[in-house]
């Protein structure tokens, strides 16, 4: 999975429906793996900012018996 599959500045809906804005790509310091820097556009007790591997992010899982994309760009 490669940069090329996302966009800065984008919206994305996750495949549960709620949206966030992708803010950026960091380089993980041990493992030299892509990340995504993301923030949810709703309130989140949890947090509002969040990061996870390139990988997941533009990824695809199996929901109900159909491949779809985590995190779609709208």
């Amino acid at each position: 999975m490669s940069s090329e599959k996302v966009i800065i500045g984008a919206d994305y809906e996750h495949y549960k429906g709620k949206r966030y804005r992708l803010h950026g790509l960091a380089i993980h310091s041990e493992t030299l793996e892509e990340m995504v820097y993301y923030e949810c556009l709703y309130e989140n007790p949890a947090g509002q900012m969040w990061v996870r591997p390139i990988s997941l992010f533009a990824g695809q899982l199996e929901v109900n018996g159909k491949n779809v994309e985590r995190f779609r760009k709208v």
